[in-house]
């Protein structure tokens, strides 16, 4: 029990935890205003805006530089860990969702013409730049909130 109470009052790790959370809230928000009809795995998948990747790790960068500094060894340590994981969001992941939907679409081709059933593979891998960007900012903008 005392590991929940030891994260329960740990700064850093409460502020990730709701920068992700509020990320993943307004994805879903977003989701049900434009789809007109909830769907829960818009809040636990990978991909759309904003990106809660890009939140969780540009928080954890800036509440590591507000706590040890940002001229620490920490901060660069983890700035450069958000630097690859929202490059990564936005370049490998974007890529391979759009191999998917590519695939897909040859998929039910040959579906249509009797071919071999398969299921249809996840599309929504990845981020635009504009997502992760505004992931970022959800990210820095509420550790600047936390950390006032």
């Amino acid at each position: 029990m005392g590991f929940f109470v030891s994260l329960g009052e740990n700064q850093m790790f409460l502020t990730v935890l709701m920068a992700w959370l509020l990320a993943q809230t307004v994805k879903v928000a977003i989701g049900v205003v434009r789809e007109k009809r909830f769907n829960f795995r818009w809040f636990v998948g990978t991909g759309g805006m904003p990106s809660s990747h890009a939140a969780t790790v540009s928080a954890l960068a800036a509440c590591t530089g507000f706590t040890y500094g940002f001229s620490s060894p920490f901060f660069a340590v983890a700035f450069f860990f958000a630097f690859i994981i929202m490059f990564d969001a936005q370049g490998v992941r974007r890529q391979s969702g759009q191999q998917a939907e590519i695939l897909n679409k040859i998929i039910e081709d040959i579906y249509l013409q009797k071919g071999v059933k398969q299921e249809r593979l996840i599309e929504l891998l990845g981020h635009t730049p504009i997502q992760v960007f505004m992931g970022a900012a959800l990210g820095v903008i509420v550790a600047i909130i936390s950390y006032r």
